[in-house]
């Protein structure tokens, strides 16, 4: 009787351990579908739960009387060869699109006027973007001593004393605010520029470093962001999110919208559970899982940890709280080619804090890309608001289109109105690595001790580019994998 008993019981374990999931891997931005992914792949018993009506974050594509519009990332950089590894396997190599060689070209606003960044020694000492002090002080840097490891630098501080102040004006000020849509006094260095920290300490200064620097990255195959190529695809950035998602239900794996995760636990077993409601009022659910991955916004991650009434996880929520992040709200407008009076010749161009602009920067997103629009039309798609001016973001549709085509009407001609325009708001767009980021991700990390079988991957931490979300979702998904392996 005892015999049979405990085959009963053994049996009934075994059934309950089935219904486990592997993994649950909490939003479905680029990094949380790519670590789902690759783990679906892997043979693990994956689900994915997703708060929005659809996967893919910000990542949105679209077309309009033929031509193509994105409401969040644009392109992505082909920094690591784990991209097209990732894009081979899910079938869709073919469909990426390069860029263009005119899109090496990017414009600065300087006096009213794009002036094309120059990208060569001979090109940088003949720009009138810079003044014949700043190109001298240039021949200064790599005899510039290195700042100590252990003091923390704001990108601000950090281009001053080695480029001056002139080059922080006019090419890193409106890079930041391109990339992070953030302001360099705040910006850490070695958090959100660690390569180019990195190559300071390494090599001694910046021009000696990118010499040097480049024989590795290609020992590496790897790319600096200034030599990558962008990518996007034939009908825009959404191909990956949804090919990602389609790719992890074909593997076996589930992927849910609408439905938000309340909180999480673990018990004595070392099972999590998390608890789930419906959107529409469908009532909640609790899920097991022996392993979770929190690829959600730093204040959502912060709510989840809370919700394990646990000290130990007090200064990660601390942490968590305050990073900040960038609201920015994107204007995409369609034109006739000949209602544009510039050429459109290059990537597009970026407006310093100096200039007084409204506007952050436009894309010349027809001329970056094949297949976005035909010959005889054009898109642009303007950026507005960022830490620079985070009230602008949150003005009226109305506002944000009489801002965008204000400055498009003095920077680059264009007369009349759009044949279209689509607006899409980010309220949380960009988390910005400011200092003591750094600090803030150890105080995180801490909490993986306590907690075994808890995974963080998301674009506030590890990078923000859509390449460094592939990279850091296809690590994560290798750690997963390894410790749901072990047990």
């Amino acid at each position: 009787m005892m015999n049979v008993e405990k085959t009963t019981m053994s049996e009934t374990n075994t059934t309950a351990e089935k219904n486990i999931d592997d993994v649950i891997v909490v939003g479905a931005g680029v990094s949380g579908l790519t670590t789902a992914y690759r783990l679906a792949r892997k043979g693990c018993r994956v689900r994915v739960l997703e708060i929005a009506p659809r996967v893919g974050g910000s990542v949105g594509s679209g077309r309009h009387d033929g031509m193509l519009w994105e409401s969040g990332p644009n392109s992505g950089m082909d920094t690591t060869p784990l991209i097209n590894e990732l894009l081979d396997d899910l079938g869709i190599r073919e469909q990426r699109a390069d860029a263009r060689k005119i899109s090496d070209r990017r414009f600065i606003v300087r006096d009213g006027r794009l002036i094309p960044l120059p990208m060569s020694p001979p090109t940088f000492f003949s720009t009138p973007l810079f003044s014949a002090g700043t190109k001298l002080g240039l021949l200064r840097e790599p005899f510039i001593a290195r700042s100590k490891p252990e003091v923390e630098e704001s990108v601000s501080a950090f281009v001053r004393r080695r480029l001056g102040s002139e080059f922080l004006d006019y090419a890193i000020e409106p890079f930041v605010s391109g990339v992070f849509a953030g302001d360099p006094d705040q910006l850490s260095v070695q958090a959100a520029f660690p390569k180019l920290f990195q190559l300071e300490q390494r090599y001694g200064g910046l021009i000696r470093g990118l010499i040097l620097g480049a024989r590795e990255r290609k020992r590496q195959r790897e790319k600096s962001k200034n030599n990558a190529k962008s990518f996007s695809f034939r009908d825009g950035m959404q191909t990956l999110t949804d090919t990602l998602a389609r790719g992890i239900a074909s593997s076996g794996g589930v992927v849910e919208t609408d439905i938000r995760v309340g909180g999480i636990a673990c018990d004595a077993r070392g099972h999590w559970s998390v608890q789930c409601i419906r959107g529409g009022g469908q009532g909640s659910e609790t899920y097991q899982a022996r392993s979770v991955v929190l690829s959600v916004p730093a204040g959502a991650t912060a709510e989840l940890l809370e919700s394990l009434n646990a000290p130990w996880a007090d200064d990660a929520v601390q942490a968590l709280r305050s990073i900040a992040y960038a609201p920015v709200s994107v204007v995409v407008s369609g034109w006739q080619s000949d209602a544009v009076k510039h050429p459109l010749d290059g990537f597009g161009f970026l407006a310093p804090r100096r200039e007084n602009r409204r506007i952050l920067g436009t894309l010349f997103s027809s001329s970056m890309f094949d297949h976005r629009a035909d010959e005889k039309h054009a898109v642009l798609t303007t950026m507005i608001g960022g830490i620079r001016a985070p009230e602008l973001a949150a003005s009226s549709d109305v506002v944000l289109q009489t801002m965008a085509e204000g400055d498009l009407a003095s920077l680059i001609g264009v007369q009349g109105k759009p044949l279209w325009t689509r607006i899409s708001r980010h309220p949380q767009a960009i988390p910005q690595y400011t200092l003591g980021h750094l600090e803030r991700m150890r105080q995180v990390d801490a909490v993986r001790a306590h907690a075994p079988g808890l995974f963080f991957c998301c674009n506030w931490r590890g990078g923000i580019s859509v390449g460094d979300c592939i990279k850091n979702g296809c690590q994560t998904a290798e750690e997963a994998g390894a410790f749901i392996e072990s047990r």
